[in-house]
């Protein structure tokens, strides 16, 4: 019955009728993942759309030579699926650490949606929202800016939803590998490297296992936008 309740609290349900939070509650299932698990992979056929109740993912696909590009890495209050009225997925979903997920029947959601018009326009405000992310990385990905700036920009990103406050800086809550991050700018890992030493020598972040720190944000906001280093 906990779970139940919880479900409904659903952000995707804030201005719903009472009844589809408990038809939604109702017609789905909370699951767990281990970390490194794929939930959805390119081209098969699924039939579920997964809800992020807690962790994080990253969502990726294969360029022409079969390298990975993440396209993104999203938390709590976001959805694994990159479509949800096709059967075949676009993307592949893989946990970067133990997640808990509402899954849910495509078929299911549609029918709600069919039904509570507010169900409908809010995932549809949620797909141009996640819509208008892309544009906006690929903006920053793609283009003459420097890879410095790029990476930059990236990290100021993610620092921003997924930072916890330190006194060394802002600690991104994610284990991130240069390979990680090669594959989060679509370049190789050599230059993926050469950008993190450059940004730790402009003292804007530091490394320590895994974990960045983003020294002064509001620097490394300059940084990427416009290019200016701005003196300590």
């Amino acid at each position: 019955m906990q779970n139940h309740k919880s479900i409904e609290q659903l952000w995707i349900l804030e201005h719903c009728s009472s009844h589809t939070r408990q038809q939604f509650a109702k017609l789905g299932r909370i699951t767990a993942y281990p970390k490194n698990h794929h939930c959805l992979r390119a081209r098969e056929k699924n039939a579920n759309i997964f809800f992020i109740l807690s962790g994080k993912v990253h969502i990726y696909t294969l360029t022409k030579n079969g390298s990975k590009k993440v396209l993104f890495i999203l938390g709590k209050n976001h959805i694994a699926n990159g479509n949800l009225t096709d059967h075949y997925n676009t993307t592949f979903c893989e946990t970067m650490e133990p997640c808990q997920m509402y899954v849910i029947r495509r078929e299911h959601l549609l029918s709600l949606m069919e039904q509570d018009f507010r169900l409908t326009k809010a995932l549809l405000h949620y797909q141009e929202r996640k819509l208008w992310r892309l544009e906006h990385q690929l903006k920053n990905t793609v283009g003459s800016i420097y890879l410095e700036r790029k990476l930059a920009a990236k990290l100021w990103k993610l620092a921003r939803d997924f930072g916890i406050r330190t006194e060394k800086g802002i600690l991104i809550d994610i284990d991130l590998s240069i390979t990680f991050l090669a594959d989060l700018l679509g370049v190789p890992r050599e230059n993926a490297s050469r950008a993190c030493k450059k940004l730790t020598d402009y003292r804007l972040i530091t490394i320590e296992k895994k974990k960045i720190y983003i020294l002064d944000a509001e620097r490394m906001a300059v940084f990427y936008k416009d290019g200016v280093l701005e003196t300590l």
